[in-house]
């Protein structure tokens, strides 16, 4: 049979029917499951049975869950977390030993940030960070203890794009496990694996989710390394829920559909923004006059419904422009199906020093808007109004 396409893939791949042949999926929601006898409880545990024990390890929603998402990155194998930042966490802690290093683009989440900055160093795990536009730097931070090369692109909040194929060259050489998170764009966009990632890591909150309702994280790519994960998080206990896998799994059967409205209306945003007179500048992959659009247009299908801009009269001009907001929400969330409003700089990014903003273009007035799926006119509007 030949290959299935993305939206295929994503309504039709299920578990398999029970004895009632259920059109949709059932939650499995159970702590633990049963064993038939003796035997076969011993043979579960020593791992001579695929089956599920319990529901740390796996459980069937989650199963689908990962399951979709490998097919839609061209992974291997996958573990499902409880949060994005969970999947990031667990994936470092499960492939790094205490005197490891990682290099990192500069231009990362700042819970992530946090993570390698105050965390890591308690562990005896160093971070090393390069600018996004001078990919040469990296082979110069490479250490004899290096493991880990990470980058997002799009970048959170800036939206910057990194040459994906041209990291993976450096990890090859180098040896060493290159790691994408690739939240931003969703499976749907961009499949990171196919230019040479080693894992890819999605906050399944965000677009995979699509409605603000339930977190979650995942981790895919290839077989050894995701069983390294899927060992360490057995133990540790970070796993996905049943219930939140199974409203995932739901959700991505209308990613495809979802997304192409945000990046549509996401472009006509930029568009209209980059002529505004209240804005000093606008950044979306698929504007023009981004300085990797042509990249952007290699990597991805589209652009993402991420569109980040700066208000004319820095951080008070900001505090006005968000008072001013009607219809869009204010939050820190992204991806969902209502339009979002983010001050970087006071929320998502606030740990960061002032100096830290800045050296990844994080101003005081910048925001960064999460289009959703109301109609453009409305969202233009409201951003119009409050601009004004």
């Amino acid at each position: 049979m030949n290959k299935k396409k993305f939206e295929t893939e994503a309504v039709r791949t299920q578990l398999e029917r029970t004895q009632f042949l259920e059109h949709s999926v059932p939650m499995y929601l159970t702590s633990s499951f049963v064993f038939e006898d003796a035997e076969d409880m011993r043979a579960s545990f020593a791992e001579e049975k695929d089956r599920n024990i319990y529901s740390r390890y796996s459980n069937p929603n989650s199963s689908e869950f990962i399951e979709k998402v490998c097919k839609m990155e061209g992974a291997e194998s996958g573990f499902a977390f409880a949060s994005g930042m969970a999947a990031v966490f667990s994936t470092f802690a499960a492939l790094l030993d205490s005197g490891d290093h990682i290099i990192s683009a500069k231009s990362i989440f700042g819970s992530t940030y946090s993570l390698f900055n105050q965390f890591f160093p308690k562990w005896n795990i160093g971070t090393s960070y390069f600018e996004i536009n001078r990919l040469e730097e990296i082979e110069k931070l490479i250490q004899p203890n290096t493991k880990v090369i990470y980058a997002e692109s799009p970048t959170n909040p800036g939206v910057d794009i990194l040459d994906l194929e041209a990291l993976a060259t450096i990890a090859k050489k180098h040896d060493l496990i290159l790691i994408i998170d690739n939240c931003f764009a969703s499976p749907y966009l961009q499949q990171p694996i196919k230019f040479g990632a080693d894992l890819v890591i999605h906050s399944g909150t965000k677009l995979m989710d699509g409605q603000g309702r339930v977190l979650a994280g995942i981790t895919v790519g290839s077989s050894e390394l995701v069983d390294k994960i899927y060992r360490f998080s057995r133990i540790t206990g970070p796993a996905l829920s049943p219930f939140n896998a199974w409203v995932l799994s739901k959700s991505l059967e209308t990613l495809a559909l979802r997304v192409d409205r945000h990046s549509s209306n996401a472009l006509q945003l930029a568009n209209f923004l980059e002529g505004h007179s209240k804005v000093n500048w606008v950044k979306y992959p698929f504007l023009k006059s981004h300085p990797r659009y042509e990249l952007a247009k290699k990597q991805m299908k589209a652009g993402g419904c991420v569109v980040a801009f700066e208000v004319k009269g820095g951080l008070e001009a900001g505090k006005k422009f968000f008072d001013k907001i009607q219809l869009l929400s204010l939050s820190a969330n992204l991806g969902d199906s209502r339009s979002i409003v983010t001050h970087p700089a006071s929320t998502t990014h606030s740990k960061l020093s002032t100096e830290e903003r800045a050296s990844v273009g994080i101003s005081d007035g910048m925001v960064r808007i999460s289009v959703g799926l109301e109609h453009i006119d409305d969202i233009i509007n409201d951003i119009n109004q409050a601009l004004g």
